[in-house]
């Protein structure tokens, strides 16, 4: 089998991507309940403050830029880009809704960003780079547009041992196909889970005073395992992909199984599945 290319790589992630836009709306409360430590820290290790330019890298929903204009308040300016307008039509209906006025979001490919000049003070991307197939790419466009000292402040997925929230619904997929797996520098939910990996991009793009740690949440806080599962269906594109391979009969009793499993680990009155994140840090 020959290896796709970069284009079509693209393609493959802008596709199931945009195939769970809707749901991703749907779950855009949940989502930013568990994912809310991690943009604080993020807005934080990033040093925006008010009257600063940021941009925001795979904003999916808005996330976390909206924070972000809300902190640079009405003398900064935030960018969003993300490689899919499906998502970023509800990005300007949720911060239109929310009054948040200082935030332009455009659909923009984080590889080939076309800013002139260095005039952003601050710059983030929440589990957006490691869907890329030339993260470094990235980053070094984004270290040409950052003002000297600006800081740079992204996440991504830990390994996957320590991410049951989609580790479940792997592990039970693959009792019921060979899932795939890809090349190393792929991209993919955990492509960029070695921290040394993460450094190394970071350091070789031009950045210094790179800092990593490690966070724990709820990614997903539900009542019971068909929530969850529900949940999942809704957000987890790379995964859904391969759910659809599975013929009607088997993707049942497929679902029935992740439903058990999920159960299995309710504690209590919620189902809480963890997953752990690297947040990352570097300054221009």
């Amino acid at each position: 089998m020959s290896t796709p290319s970069n284009t079509e790589l693209k393609e493959r992630e802008r596709t199931a991507w945009a195939s769970v836009a809707s749901g991703w709306k749907r779950r855009d409360e949940l989502l930013k309940q568990g994912a809310a430590p991690v943009t604080e820290r993020m807005l934080e290790l990033a040093g925006i403050s008010a009257g600063h330019r940021v941009l925001d890298i795979a904003s999916g929903l808005g996330e976390p830029a909206i924070p972000a204009a809300r902190l640079v308040g009405p003398g900064g300016q935030v960018f969003g880009t993300d490689l899919v307008e499906e998502m970023l039509v509800y990005a300007r209906e949720k911060a239109a809704a929310a009054g948040v006025t200082n935030i332009e979001f455009m659909c923009v490919d984080g590889e080939t960003l076309d800013f002139e000049g260095a005039h952003f003070d601050a710059a983030t991307c929440r589990w957006g780079l490691m869907f890329m197939p030339e993260p470094e790419a990235c980053l070094k466009l984004l270290h040409g547009v950052m003002k000297e000292n600006a800081r740079f402040a992204t996440a991504t997925w830990s390994a996957p041992e320590k991410n049951p929230f989609v580790g479940l619904l792997m592990q039970t997929l693959g009792n019921y196909m060979e899932l795939p797996k890809p090349p190393p520098g792929t991209p993919g939910i955990f492509s960029l889970a070695d921290p040394d990996r993460l450094r190394g991009l970071l350091e070789s793009a031009g950045f210094s005073d790179v800092e990593l740690e490690e966070m724990e949440i709820n990614v997903l806080e539900v009542a019971d395992g068909k929530a969850y599962w529900e949940a999942m269906s809704d957000l987890a594109a790379p995964v859904m992909t391969l759910v659809r391979q599975l013929d009607d009969e088997t993707r049942e009793v497929f679902i029935a199984d992740v439903i058990a499993a999920a159960d299995a680990l309710k504690q209590g009155d919620t189902l809480c599945m963890r997953g752990t994140t690297w947040l990352a840090a570097a300054s221009r």
